[in-house]
């Protein structure tokens, strides 16, 4: 069976406000919450029935010599203690249901709507940033919540206890009442400074852990050319930083936790320091000189989880905040205009930026001085960014986008692979059957991939399949590329890590099985461009020329130093530039 997800509908959260959000997820379990709230304040409040218990224990029984009340009153204690401690538990278990269900709800709502913005997330939001927000931030988030059982249990002690302490004395009521705001407005300040260092922080931390992730996805070209040690530097100065920034929130913080120790304890010195010269002129009774230091005892456990929660609720805030900005973003239309339908059969695919044109149902090589520019290419001609493209003749920004990303794959030669069997790996979004599949794995020259795993196409490969090498992983790629069996496929250096041997087998393999079909392939290696109907050399944003890869090595200097890497291209006006159409 499937597993179960804990929310295959999250719901609809509310996106206005960090607080809002929070407050959603609250909404989002009320009878939990309400259960929660019950059982923390029966919880608190039930920790001042002991002193109580024990006052009248020394006035009934000790003082007055009745050992059977004496006796009675124990046993009143020891129940209460029982009932206590499986309120305790309760109110544990609860609350760590209602942080679990509110994790599990975000990272829910997050998925969601990573899937949903697609291809337009790394255009707005960073990849440390993402990474951060699902991981910390939704823990953050979910131990807010706990302002809902024992906060809201510790607001109802508060009142309880300065109410029965107003049943002993006035003044000593009045003390607990006038204390607890002063303790807020000790702490409120360095709430305020923690909210603006948090988020400070939280910014840094995104910013390097964008650039760790940078940093690892391109160790073996930083190798390759020296720059390791360079990045490595620039990530240590960077982590300094956020160290620094840390040291600063971890000050605030421990002045926090400090205070929320040390203020109630000083507000209990005082208060039984009062009461005990109470006691001494015969105002209260040695029982509730006992009772008033019981009541002031546990009132510090309601007022450690007020300022507790109020340490949570800054840190939550900002952490909601970072969530409803992801949650905010929305898909691309990427300059759409219209919904309507593809074209029909072949057709041309035609970039104004560049002048390339690329005729239907041929295989077309584009060689470009930056790679850059090949990129930008490829983002235009499969209409992730806005662009005048056309495809047969007409805007690529009025066809309904489900049918472009349905007609036309941009595969890139470092794209993103899930965990999984190498067998699901490749069905992507679509069932093959096994002799699909090795087709597939045979042009891209994959069958010794395969060959390799222990349990053939049934293996489990990790996330990235890290376990194969960068020239496996790459034709695995084409291979789930080409089963995807796009009419437009548009491949981004498809062979730049393997080898030449290998890279030939592909270049022979990917002409006969795309044969009919729109394949534009952007290289500059000359096995690949050896094999294309013709090519495009892209210099300067533009098509400078166009011919066979035989044809073009003949003719301009330029593109034979690029594919030849022999040295810089020449300047374009040297040679005979061509009009950007291939036919």
């Amino acid at each position: 069976m499937p597993p179960q997800l804990p929310h295959p509908d999250p719901g609809v959260p509310d996106t206005r406000g960090p607080l809002r959000y929070i407050w959603w997820l609250v909404r989002s379990q009320p009878l939990r919450v309400l259960r929660g709230s019950l059982v923390g304040t029966a919880w608190m409040v039930g920790l001042a029935l002991r002193p109580y218990l024990v006052s009248r224990a020394i006035d009934d029984g000790l003082r007055a010599g009745d050992r059977a009340a004496l006796l009675g009153w124990v046993a009143a204690i020891v129940v209460a203690g029982f009932g206590l401690a499986q309120l305790g538990i309760m109110r544990h278990r609860t609350m760590t249901f209602i942080r679990e269900d509110a994790s599990a709800r975000s990272a829910a709502v997050l998925l969601r709507q990573l899937s949903r913005i697609g291809a337009v997330l790394p255009r707005k939001l960073a990849a440390g940033e993402v990474a951060t927000v699902g991981g910390s931030d939704v823990t953050t988030i979910s131990h807010v919540l706990t302002v809902t059982g024992p906060g809201v249990g510790a607001i109802v002690a508060y009142a309880v206890v300065a109410v029965v302490l107003w049943s002993v004395s006035p003044l000593l009521a009045l003390c607990v009442l006038l204390g607890v705001p002063a303790v807020a407005l000790l702490v409120g300040p360095l709430l305020r400074r923690l909210d603006r260092a948090e988020s400070v922080y939280r910014q840094r931390q995104g910013i390097l852990t964008t650039r760790a992730g940078d940093i690892v996805a391109g160790l073996r070209v930083l190798a390759g050319v020296g720059g390791r040690d360079l990045f490595a530097s620039r990530y240590a100065a960077r982590s300094q930083e956020l160290r620094a920034e840390g040291y600063r929130v971890g000050a605030v913080g421990s002045w926090i936790e400090a205070l929320t120790a040390a203020i109630p304890a000083s507000f209990l010195a005082a208060v039984v320091w009062l009461a005990a010269r109470m006691a001494v002129e015969g105002d209260i009774t040695i029982g509730q000189l006992v009772a008033v230091y019981g009541y002031v005892a546990v009132l510090v456990v309601p007022v450690w989880f007020l300022l507790e929660a109020s340490y949570q609720m800054i840190r939550g805030r900002v952490a909601a905040r970072r969530v409803v900005a992801l949650l905010r973003l929305t898909p691309d239309d990427v300059g759409a205009s219209g919904d309507g339908p593809a074209p029909t059969g072949l057709a041309d695919l035609h970039d104004p930026a560049t002048g390339l044109t690329v005729p239907g149902g041929r295989l077309v090589g584009v060689a470009a001085a930056d790679p850059a520019e090949a990129t930008a290419l490829a983002d235009r001609l499969g209409r992730y960014v806005p662009s005048a493209a056309t495809w047969g003749g007409m805007p690529l920004g009025g066809i309904a986008l489900p049918e472009v990303r349905d007609r036309i794959l941009v595969a890139d030669h470092d794209s993103y692979l899930f965990a999984g069997t190498l067998r699901e790996i490749l069905h992507g979004g679509r069932r093959h059957e096994d002799a699909e599949l090795r087709a597939a794995l045979r042009v891209a020259s994959a069958e010794d991939v395969v060959d390799a795993l222990p349990e053939d196409l049934d293996t489990a490969i990790d996330t990235r399949a890290r376990r194969l090498s960068g020239g496996q992983r790459q034709r695995v790629r084409l291979a789930r590329a080409l089963l995807a069996e796009p009419e437009v496929l548009i491949l981004i250096d498809p062979t730049s890590a393997v080898d030449a041997h290998t890279e030939a087998r592909i270049a022979q393999r990917l002409r006969a099985a795309r044969a009919g079909r729109t394949t534009v392939l952007l290289a500059t290696s000359p096995l690949l461009l050896g094999h294309v109907d013709e090519v495009a050399y892209l210099r300067d944003g533009r098509v400078v020329d166009t011919g066979s890869h035989a044809e073009l090595l003949d003719r301009n200097p330029g593109y034979r130093a690029l594919v030849s890497r022999d040295g810089e291209p020449v300047p374009a006006g040297g040679s005979a530039d061509g009009e950007g159409v291939l036919r």
